[in-house]
């Protein structure tokens, strides 16, 4: 489902930019070929079409988007994002249950001493 509204988006972008492109920023356009007042679609019906297009499809793909947000892969039916494998390998990893358990002896140990420094000796 997610790849269907994922190619949906694509579409819709693809006609809301030609939407867009068609249009005139000072209301020609696509519509500056129709100058007869008798025609069916004529000028004002046009860009009316046009403009009523493009706020249509600006809509659908933010629609699309959200949809698509809650259609992640990976996501369950809660709405929580699932954790990465890696993050599901650190959980998993082998911890040790205790701290490891001391040596025979080796609280009998005793630190090791360093040798005692020699006295500098002058040089003759």
């Amino acid at each position: 489902m997610f790849v269907f509204i994922t190619v949906l988006i694509i579409l819709v972008s693809v006609v809301l930019g030609l939407a867009v492109l068609v249009q005139n920023s000072k209301g020609g356009g696509l519509v500056s070929g129709f100058s007869a007042p008798q025609q069916i679609m004529g000028v004002r019906k046009t860009t009316d079409f046009l403009e009523k297009l493009t706020w249509g499809l600006g809509i659908g793909l933010i629609v699309l988007c959200v949809a698509a947000n809650f259609m992640l892969p990976g996501s369950t039916s809660q709405g929580q994002v699932k954790s990465s494998s890696i993050q599901e390998q650190i959980d998993n990893a082998a911890l040790p249950a205790s701290p490891q358990a001391p040596l025979p002896g080796a609280d009998q140990a005793k630190p090791a001493q360093q040798p005692a420094q020699q006295p500098a000796t002058p040089a003759k």
